[in-house]
């Protein structure tokens, strides 16, 4: 074996090396970014968050982060919801989701619902004053914000007012330290084992479930979100059902989407969009990905569609 053939098959290793190196993606799996419980807006906040030891889904005891929510955004105002008049411009209403469109709940969009659901039955208004019939009491808002709406509140426009629950908060605990699940875990329905909502903005709005909205036109009722996404029930209190870049953000240097919270396993959620207006088309099945500076996080879903993320990928406190 000539020398020249030695130094032939030696560039050729250091060649075949260096091209590896410069293609492989790089390993992102081992980022873990903790949650940092100085992003949340002490107004929203009952009493300053602690840590505490709680078991997680996967039977480890780990610190934890309990926030004790008040439900009121100290970053921007709650409503309006329902207008009251059939003149009324979207300013004195709020917006509906549907078909992953958002519309805004103005006058007209009240007077149009027999044609926008393509069924006459809808007649929300008073055709003489062009008043528009609404929950006016905490009363009528327990009563017609449920699943078993009766059949009295037919053709009301429901709108709880934030009044009505301003003694109440919620408790939610986030692991510290997120731990990625090899398989997904899905959401559950209700108070069961598995949470239901999906996370925590930093004003300590809950991300919630899907409003349950087939429900709510089964009764010809309509139940608005204000701009922000955001409406209230009595056991709930105020909560969101779809992110419209209202809340506290934390812009991302590298154009990147912006942060809007956490979700219950400690993984970050970003809006929908980077700063260029484009959706990342490599999300998993819990609508998450990887990089190299914010580990694993999700990003929401887009507000029309009722939704923030499709499962929790990481564990979560029981």
């Amino acid at each position: 074996m000539t020398f020249r053939f030695i130094l032939f098959q030696l560039t050729l290793l250091v060649l075949l090396a260096c091209s590896k190196d410069d293609t492989a993606a790089p390993n992102t799996t081992d980022t873990v970014v903790k949650v940092d419980g100085t992003n949340f807006l002490s107004g929203g906040l009952a009493e300053p968050i602690s840590i505490v030891s709680k078991t997680l889904s996967t039977g480890a005891t780990v610190d934890c982060y309990k926030i004790v929510t008040k439900s009121t955004p100290p970053d921007h105002d709650m409503g309006p919801w329902c207008p009251s008049n059939i003149s009324d411009d979207a300013s004195k209403g709020g917006i509906w989701l549907e078909g992953g469109q958002v519309y805004d709940v103005d006058g007209a969009f009240i007077k149009n619902l027999a044609t926008f659901y393509n069924n006459t039955t809808w007649q929300m208004y008073n055709t003489s004053t062009g008043a528009i019939t609404k929950t006016l009491t905490q009363a009528d808002c327990q009563a017609a914000a449920n699943p078993n709406v009766g059949v009295q509140y037919k053709n009301y426009c429901v709108e709880c007012l934030p009044s009505y629950v301003s003694t109440l908060t919620k408790t939610i605990y986030i692991p510290v330290t997120p731990v990625k699940l090899t398989s997904p875990v899905s959401f559950g329905a209700g108070p069961m084992a598995v949470p239901s909502i999906r996370g925590i903005a930093f004003n300590g709005v809950v991300f919630d479930a899907p409003a349950p909205v087939s429900a709510i036109l089964g009764a010809y009722t309509l139940a608005p979100f204000d701009d922000a996404g955001g409406h209230i029930n009595i056991g709930a209190g105020y909560h969101y059902h779809a992110a419209t870049g209202k809340s506290t953000k934390i812009i991302q240097t590298d154009g990147h989407a912006a942060m809007i919270g956490y979700a219950l396993d400690g993984f970050g959620i970003y809006e929908n969009q980077n700063t260029a207006g484009v959706e990342d088309t490599d999300l998993d099945a819990s609508r998450g990905h990887y990089d190299s500076i914010r580990g694993y996080h999700y990003h929401v879903a887009k507000a029309g569609t009722n939704s923030f993320i499709n499962s929790l990928a990481g564990a979560y406190v029981k």
